[in-house]
């Protein structure tokens, strides 16, 4: 017999305004399991290969999960060390890239990487890309956000900067941490896992949603709460080619909405 799904998930992409997409999302559950992944990974947008940078990311998430999954290796004493390792491993990756192809070249990414296991959720994050998670009517990001826009939001509460000052700032999205072939700086992976409640929406998405302002984005998941995970991921798309900013980034979404709780 086979197993009902765990998740109900959506995965959509949307170049905008950019001459190309260099965003990069994929998603395997696991119904026998209960258990299941999705990874987003953001590529940096005006370097060389960023396209590249978040393929590399991408299928390197995909391999180490697939076989940490498929292995039964998924406990919770060795979660947070798995999913750091795979940070290590995404980083290696776009090294040997530019070790063979040509150090000279600038190019990185982003990564979002989502791991759930039943009710329980874990994530490894290193960049801007955002986490949400909506619930009981409101939606709070619960990710790190390693980009200048903490930093310049926080001179908003001692009078440095007016909102509309903070939203413009020049140097809001420049990230403080990337995955690029050096160091990383920051990572977040909190050592405790996050349960889900019945109702939960999960959206996990690259910062081009942010285009929209949090209130919309919150607007709308209460307002498809009901429905399919893809109705959501679609109205999210819509309402950002209605706004029709003139530099709208790369979109990568994916709804996540746990089934069995």
């Amino acid at each position: 017999m086979l197993a009902n799904p765990a998740y109900d998930i959506a995965l959509v992409a949307d170049q905008g305004k950019r001459d190309t997409q260099e965003d990069a999302i994929a998603a395997r559950f696991f119904d026998d399991l209960d258990a299941g992944y999705v990874v987003v990974a953001d590529g940096m947008g005006g370097h060389d290969a960023g396209d590249v940078a978040s393929a590399l990311v991408k299928t390197t998430w995909q391999s180490e999960l697939d076989g940490i999954l498929e292995g039964g290796d998924c406990k919770d004493g060795h979660v947070v060390e798995q999913l750091n390792q795979v940070v290590l491993r995404a980083n290696d990756a776009v090294a040997n890239y530019l070790d063979e192809n040509g150090s000279e070249l600038r190019m990185g990414s982003t990564l979002l990487g989502v791991l759930l296991r039943g009710k329980r959720l874990n994530w490894v994050s290193v960049g801007d890309s955002p986490l949400y998670l909506c619930r009981n009517g409101f939606m709070m990001r619960i990710n790190e956000d390693h980009s200048m826009a903490p930093m310049i939001d926080a001179q908003i509460s001692d009078g440095t900067l007016s909102e509309e000052e903070a939203r413009t700032h020049p140097d809001r999205n420049q990230l403080t941490s990337v995955i690029m072939g050096a160091p990383v700086p920051k990572l977040d992976c909190p050592e405790t896992a996050v349960e889900l409640a019945k109702g939960d929406v999960l959206l996990a998405a690259s910062d081009g949603l942010q285009y929209l302002e949090d209130d919309q984005i919150q607007s709308l998941a209460i307002s498809y709460r009901d429905q399919p995970a893809r109705d959501l991921a679609v109205a999210l798309v819509q309402a950002l080619r209605a706004k029709a900013h003139p530099d709208q980034d790369n979109t990568t979404i994916a709804v996540i909405k746990p089934l069995n709780i």
